[in-house]
């Protein structure tokens, strides 16, 4: 494991964002075409994040990154437990935990009178004054994250940082804590600016062009038409 300054000059951030480009392309993780997003706008490319995080290999390289920023000049952890949101944090969050040697857990949304929330559940607990690193793997709005925030904080546990594989907010996601007003540090591997659209021929490109929209999927070949 190569154990990284906390603080990375813009050569290693560039560096690392670069093979995290090329892990995310040679997977296919990153697809082209014309695309109805959760959201409902349309989009001329699409993250499939389980296309990377199936390769052993490619998840614990990315993985390396979350941890070398992590792990001090002696080779020990900075942080006591890594945690992530189901799903695809789950893999991240223990594959980070195994590399650094500390305890990994992950918080499952659950349904609720005030509607949906993140919670530690299985046995899962932090001590108060934990220190905890927060990972996931593609932020759009930073919705995962914010809602496993006041998780961590309700059982004590002390946010470090919070880091994904991709951040395609166009930098307009903020973690900023609904129970405390903190803003927690984010700290992505890769930036990548992914334009959306309204619907229809007069806002959105494939559309004008008649190319029909597919929405991706979690069964089959993860697209249907939409």
């Amino acid at each position: 494991m190569t154990t990284l300054k906390r603080t990375l000059d813009e050569t290693a951030r560039r560096t690392i964002a670069a093979r995290t480009e090329t892990l995310f392309r040679a997977s296919g993780a990153l697809r082209e075409g014309h695309f109805t997003l959760k959201s409902g706008r349309h989009s001329d490319a699409y993250l499939e994040k389980f296309q990377v995080l199936q390769d052993p290999n490619a998840t614990s390289e990315l993985c390396a990154f979350f941890a070398g920023l992590h792990t001090r000049r002696d080779g020990t952890a900075s942080v006591d437990l890594v945690a992530g949101p189901t799903t695809g944090g789950v893999i991240l969050a223990f594959e980070t935990g195994r590399q650094l040697g500390t305890r990994a857990i992950f918080a499952e949304e659950v349904a609720t009178d005030a509607g949906p929330r993140r919670e530690f559940r299985r046995g899962f607990t932090i001590t108060p004054g934990e220190k905890v690193l927060l990972v996931d793997d593609i932020l759009t709005t930073g919705g995962s994250l914010l809602a496993m925030i006041p998780a961590v904080e309700a059982l004590g546990g002390e946010i470090v940082e919070c880091c994904v594989l991709v951040d395609r907010s166009g930098g307009l996601a903020t973690l900023t804590s609904p129970m405390t007003g903190r803003v927690y540090p984010l700290r992505p591997l890769w930036r990548l600016e992914l334009p959306t659209y309204e619907p229809g021929p007069d806002t959105c490109p494939r559309c004008a062009v008649g190319e029909p929209a597919v929405k991706p999927g979690s069964s089959g070949t993860g697209m249907s038409p939409a």
